[in-house]
Order: C-alpha cells, then structure tokens, then sequence
C-alpha cells in the first residue's frame, strides 16, 4: 500500500487511512482501533509520503526509512520500543539512517517513526513496491 493514502492527525494518536473526501476535510478510519472519523481541514494532518528525514546531505523520503527498519528487523517489529530511553532510540536510529541529523530529528521524532512502523508493520501495510510500479509504469507511459 502506499503511503500517499496515510495520515497523521495532529493531536490524535496513531495512523489513519484515508476513506473518502468530503466537502470540508474527509473521512479517515483508525489504524488503531478501525473507528472512522470526519476530519476538517483546519486539522493539522500530515501525509506519510511527504515526510522526510533530515540527514547531513540531505533529507531522506520516510517510505527509505521504513523500508530500511523493515530491511534490519527483517520485517519483524521494531527490536526497540517507543517508550525506550533516549539514548536507546538514538543508537537505533542511527544503526537504520547513519548519517541523521541530530540536531534536528529529536527522539520525539524517532519514537513516532517506530511507532508508525510498528502500526503499519502489524496492519502490513510495509509493502511499496506496488506504488514504485505504478509511478514506473506512469513515467513509461509519458515517454511514449
């Protein structure tokens, strides 16, 4: 699945999936708990597939992210928990994106990137190369 059709709601647990647009926001139903709520625009949403990382180069798209925890823990849960100590999600983090930026990822962030990972793990939705075949598929077409 792709990441285009999953949320993080500001001030809302978890992850959504995207169900239906509506006139003033849309419909989005829980990872967590399959409830679906109406989400207004004013909400401070953010879409998976727009997320990076900042790395000293550069910032890294959060699908490589995910995709690199999935790689180390063989597509396993996250081997570290979200309530872990700093220090211990830092070392994680930097065994998955070596070269993060310290200065800007927090372990507020690190902790929802596990988080994510392990909810998006358990629903298996971790699988992209669907998306990369289409996105594939699309720029052939316009080639031609």
């Amino acid at each position: 699945m792709s990441l285009d059709k999953i949320l993080s709601i500001g001030g809302k647990p978890g992850l959504y999936k995207l169900i239906a647009q509506t006139r003033g926001g849309f419909v989005a139903e829980s990872l967590i708990d399959n409830k679906r709520i109406s989400v207004s625009v004013q909400n401070n949403i953010s879409i998976l597939s727009e997320i990076a990382i900042y790395t000293l180069a550069e910032e890294v798209p959060l699908k490589q992210v995910l995709e690199r925890i999935k790689k180390k823990e063989n597509g396993e849960q996250a081997s570290v928990k979200p309530k872990d100590s700093k220090d211990k999600l830092e070392e994680y983090f930097f065994d998955v994106l070596p070269d993060y930026d310290e200065d800007r990822v927090y372990a507020s962030d690190i902790k929802k990137v596990v988080q994510w990972y392990n909810l998006l793990q358990k629903h298996d939705m971790l699988d992209f190369s669907d998306s990369e075949e289409e996105s594939d598929t699309t720029t052939s077409d316009e080639e031609e």
